[in-house]
């Protein structure tokens, strides 16, 4: 297996692979399915609702999620594609676990459909409104290397100006 997954840490803004466009992943590879539930172990310690696989270093086409909060209720995205955005939208605050202490109001459509394979290498296609929508496209952008940073307007930058600071400087 070529990534240590007890290597695997959630990465923090600036780290440059939170930038990057990632690539398709082998969903019906043993090291992708590994990584995937290692992924939800960090998500659920962090805690979070969604990981996406450059948050902890791997540019790959990947992301887990569990927006219930109930156990087991874990869903695993592999090389998902989101279309059928509702024209309707909706503005809410989201958090990041790459941007701690970071609150941004974005808005986002409030329907969308997502096409991926899932942990047993089987593909599916979801409606979601809602919550589960939302995950899904936050998680779908760190895919392509946006952040809930690039969305942010003038008042949440000066909000959250120390805590981007203090990212900053923590990086080096």
């Amino acid at each position: 297996m070529g990534v240590d997954l007890d290597s695997l840490t959630i990465r923090h803004h600036p780290d440059p692979v939170l930038r990057e466009r990632c690539r398709p992943v082998d969903a019906a590879g043993e090291e992708a399915r590994a990584v995937a539930r290692r992924m939800i172990e960090l998500m659920h310690a962090a805690p979070g609702v969604g990981l996406a696989a450059p948050q902890v270093g791997l540019p790959w086409r990947l992301f887990v999620a569990n927006w219930s909060g109930d156990e087991g209720d874990d869903h695993v995205f592999f090389n998902p594609v989101l279309s059928d955005a509702s024209a309707a939208t909706a503005a809410k605050e989201e958090g990041c676990l790459s941007l701690p202490e970071v609150q941004v109001e974005v808005t986002r459509p409030r329907e969308v459909t997502i096409r991926a394979v899932g942990l047993d290498g089987e593909a599916f296609q979801r409606t979601a409104s809602g919550f589960p929508a939302r995950v899904w496209q936050h998680e779908c952008d760190h895919l392509d290397g946006v952040m809930i940073l690039d969305k942010m307007t003038r008042l949440d930058r000066l909000a959250n100006r120390r805590a981007i600071a203090d990212l900053v400087n923590a990086a080096g």
